[in-house]
């Protein structure tokens, strides 16, 4: 059975449509998360969950129970603001306890949930400090704690990791995911960080305009886009008008090239080639029948990669390389530049 259900809800604010009609299934123990651009309704639809908002249609299910019109109280979700949320004039200890204390748990069991939990997010000894004490780190991991003090069937975050610097940023990820494997409790994150989606998601709702776009394990999201825009929002994709001539042949510009076998048979006509910058290929030698001519336009070299901006038949292409494969050469040289047939998908107009 699924631990988490959203059947068809909607949310608007006047005549604008926050969330449309969106319906999803998460599994008891997943890790969720729901990526995209401000304003596509993904706080929105965390909100509903957690029943800080009423759905305008719709339903809410945990465990086959409808929980629709239950609120956030009654619901008992774990959540994480972007914020954090956490009182400045409480103690660390009494951050944490706070639910169980308006819960009316005794003190000696409260004290023995917050050591177990401050232990946990490693801050052991930590439980008499203010928070004003703490690193932003520290802060983040009594958010987490308070948020799991009661011991929740959803964990809910809301963009939690966007105050911190890259670094620690990368190190709060891991932990958490770390922390969420081990307690096996379904967790919903709202990011707009792709990055931070890819490394800590089971699966990903891509969101745009109040809908889900696509919705699936990372790899499969990146590899395959469903349209233009998940390729164009999910890491870095070259998108190139192109012809369709049949099931896997394009024209772009002048020249025709293979490409994954369509699906589903798309009608001759225009269409969007998508291709990921690290799967085009790059040569110094003369373009040839298989390949397109390209006109390097600018290279900049990002240490761990480098960057080549290139003109394909009037179109720019990016080719991302590992520095090894990179032969080096300067803005207004002519190379050979490859698609390969597998790497290219076609998306509809």
């Amino acid at each position: 059975m699924f631990g988490l259900e959203i059947r068809n809800v909607s949310k608007a604010y006047g005549p604008l449509l926050a969330v449309d009609d969106v319906s999803l299934s998460i599994p008891q123990g997943q890790f969720v998360c729901f990526l995209g651009p401000s304003g596509c309704g993904k706080t929105t639809l965390l909100r509903i969950i957690a029943g800080l908002e009423p759905a305008g249609a719709g339903a809410i299910v945990l465990n086959g129970k409808d929980i629709t019109t239950q609120g956030a109280n009654a619901r008992q979700f774990g959540m994480v603001f972007q914020s954090l949320a956490l009182f400045p004039h409480l103690s660390v200890c009494d951050n944490v306890a706070f639910s169980l204390r308006l819960r009316g748990v005794d003190q000696k069991t409260r004290r023995a949930r917050v050591d177990e939990l401050l232990s946990l997010v490693r801050l052991p000894g930590m439980a008499s400090r203010s928070i004003s004490q703490l690193s932003g780190g520290q802060r983040q991991r009594v958010a987490i704690a308070r948020a799991l003090a009661q011991e929740p069937p959803v964990f809910l975050l809301d963009e939690p990791f966007s105050a911190l610097d890259a670094k620690l940023r990368e190190e709060m990820q891991a932990e958490l995911r770390e922390l969420q494997k081990r307690l096996k409790i379904t967790t919903i994150l709202v990011t707009h960080d792709q990055r931070e989606a890819m490394s800590m998601a089971d699966d990903i709702a891509v969101m745009g305009e109040g809908r889900i776009q696509q919705y699936g394990v990372p790899l499969s999201l990146y590899r395959e886009p469903a349209n233009r825009f998940v390729a164009n929002f999910l890491g870095l994709s070259n998108l190139l008008p192109v012809e369709i001539l049949c099931r896997d042949r394009v024209r772009l510009g002048e020249a025709v090239i293979a490409v994954a076998p369509m699906a589903e048979p798309h009608a001759r006509g225009v269409a969007t080639l998508s291709i990921r910058p690290e799967d085009v290929l790059l040569t110094l030698d003369a373009p040839d029948a298989t390949s397109l001519p390209g006109l390097i336009l600018a290279v900049r070299d990002m240490g761990s990669s480098v960057e080549v901006r290139l003109d394909c038949h009037g179109h720019q292409v990016l080719c991302v390389l590992q520095p090894r494969d990179w032969a080096g050469a300067a803005a207004g040289s002519t190379v050979k530049v490859g698609f390969p047939a597998q790497q290219c998908r076609v998306l509809a107009a």
